[in-house]
C-alpha cells in the first residue's frame, strides 16, 4: 500500500513540476503583471535537491571513506557537504550508495539528519539496466558515476546538484550552485557545474587526477582528464601531456570535481546516452560511463549547455592515507575559527 501511494506522489508531483514550469516559462516572457506574477509564484519553486554518489570505495584508501570520522565529533565529510547543503538553501537530500551496507549507512549517518533536512536512499547495482540490456556475468564493476546518476530518476523531480561523498567542497561553491539552481530554468539542457581553481584541489602528499575545464563565453567547452597534476622543486602546478612534455597549469585553471547541477531533463538524456554506451561497452569489463562523458555529447549536440561557476572554496579530501591527518587538522581549524559550530546537527 505504501509503494502504491509513492508511486502516486510521484505521478502526481512530476505532473505538477512540469505544470507549473511550463506556466513559469511563460508569465516569464509576459510583461508587466505577467512577470509580476512569475515572480511570486516562482517564490513557491521547490528548494534544489543535493544528490550524493556514495556507493563507490576507495582504491587508494582503504575502506569506507564516506563513513571515516574526521571531524572534532567524529564527523564524516559527508556530514560538512550536508551542513553546508542546508545553510546553502537545498530542500532534500537523495544518496545513491550499494545495498550491501545499506545498515550502517542508514545507522552511522542518515540517523544524524532527522529533523534536519528530508533524505532519500536508492541503490546502485550492476544489474540496474535499461529495458532490454542484460548485464554480463562476470560484470562487478560498477558502471560508473553517471550510472548512478539515473539511479535517481524516481526520486528527484526538482534542480538537483550531483557531489562526491569524500570531497569536501566548501561553503562557497553551496552557495554558488543552490543560487544558481534556485533560478528560472525555461529550457531543457540548462546545467551548470563548480569549477574550482586547481591550485585550491592539490594534495602535498602525491599526485592527483582532475578534469580541467576549457571555458567559451562563461560556458563548459570541453574536458580533459588530466594525471599525475603535481607540484615541482618549484612549486609549480605541472603535469605531463600526451607527448610526454611537461606542461604547466595556472593555479586559477577551473577543473571538475565532480559538483554538477542539472534539471530532472537531464535523466532522459542521461539513458539516452547511456544506452549507446552499453552498446558499445556492455561486454567490457571495465568501462565506465561517467558524467563528462553523457556531458560532451549533450555539449557537442547542442542539446545542453554548462554553466561553469567559480568558486572561492578550497576543495580536500583524502585521496591517500597520508592526507588524512592533514584532513583532521583543517576540521579542526575550521570548527575553532568559528566556520562551523560545535555540533553540526545538535545532537
Amino acid at each position: 500500500m505504501y509503494l502504491l501511494y509513492g508511486l502516486i506522489h510521484h505521478v502526481l508531483m512530476k505532473s505538477l513540476v512540469g505544470k507549473l514550469n511550463a506556466l513559469l516559462e511563460r508569465l516569464y516572457r509576459l510583461p508587466g503583471h505577467g512577470r509580476r506574477m512569475y515572480e511570486t509564484l516562482n517564490n513557491y519553486q521547490m528548494k534544489p535537491t543535493l544528490f550524493v554518489l556514495a556507493a563507490g570505495m576507495g582504491s587508494r584508501y582503504g575502506g569506507l571513506k564516506q563513513l571515516d570520522s574526521l571531524g572534532p565529533q567524529g564527523e564524516t565529510i559527508m556530514d560538512y557537504s550536508i551542513y553546508d547543503a542546508i545553510q546553502a538553501g537545498f530542500g532534500k537530500v537523495v544518496f545513491v550508495i550499494r545495498k550491501d551496507f545499506e545498515q550502517d549507512f542508514r545507522e552511522k549517518v542518515l540517523s544524524k539528519y532527522e529533523g534536519h533536512i528530508p533524505v532519500e536512499v536508492v541503490f546502485q547495482s550492476v544489474d540496474k539496466l535499461p529495458e532490454g540490456y542484460v548485464c554480463p556475468t562476470e560484470r562487478t564493476k560498477p558502471w560508473g558515476t553517471n550510472h548512478a546518476v539515473l539511479m535517481g530518476k524516481d526520486v528527484i523531480n526538482e534542480p538537483f546538484a550531483v557531489i562526491n561523498a569524500d570531497d569536501f567542497y566548501g561553503r562557497d561553491a553551496f552557495n554558488v550552485i543552490a543560487s544558481e539552481l534556485s533560478r528560472p530554468h525555461t529550457g531543457k539542457g540548462d546545467y551548470c557545474m563548480v569549477g574550482f581553481r586547481i591550485g585550491n584541489t592539490m594534495s602535498e602528499n602525491g599526485s592527483v587526477a582532475r578534469g580541467v575545464c576549457k571555458v567559451k563565453g562563461g560556458n563548459l567547452a570541453s574536458i580533459v582528464e588530466r594525471t599525475k597534476i603535481e607540484y615541482d622543486e618549484n612549486h609549480d602546478i605541472v603535469y605531463l601531456d600526451d607527448y610526454g612534455f611537461k606542461e604547466t597549469l595556472n593555479p586559477v585553471t577551473p577543473v571538475s570535481m565532480n559538483f554538477w547541477g542539472f534539471t530532472p531533463d537531464y535523466f532522459d538524456y542521461s539513458e539516452r546516452e547511456f544506452r549507446k554506451f552499453l552498446d558499445e561497452n556492455i561486454n567490457s569489463e571495465k568501462a565506465e560511463f561517467f558524467i563528462p562523458l553523457a556531458i560532451d555529447s549533450l555539449i557537442d549536440s547542442g542539446e545542453a549547455h554548462v554553466k561553469v561557476l567559480d568558486t572561492t572554496s578550497k576543495w580536500f579530501g583524502v585521496t591517500y592515507a597520508k592526507d588524512r591527518p592533514g584532513v583532521v587538522e583543517k576540521f579542526s581549524e575550521l570548527h575553532a575559527n568559528g566556520e562551523y559550530p560545535d555540533n553540526l546537527f545538535g545532537k
